[in-house]
């Protein structure tokens, strides 16, 4: 599981500005967004690079 989408809505960000700055459709990051399909590790550095976040912070933890 991921917070992309708790972390996109914290900065004011929308789902299609991030599919542009990725270089991905809209579609893909909804999938992304909504946990249906996680996006590779190389994507994830990407995403907390264009949020300005560390990686572990669209990460939810394993450890309760």
């Amino acid at each position: 599981m991921n917070r992309i989408k708790e972390v996109l809505d914290a900065k004011g960000i929308s789902q299609t500005e991030l599919a542009n700055r990725l270089g991905k459709t809209f579609n893909m990051i909804n999938l992304y967004t909504t946990n249906r399909v996680q996006p590779p590790i190389h994507v994830l550095y990407q995403i907390a690079e264009i949020l300005d976040i560390d990686v572990r912070e669209l990460l939810v933890s394993n450890k309760i």
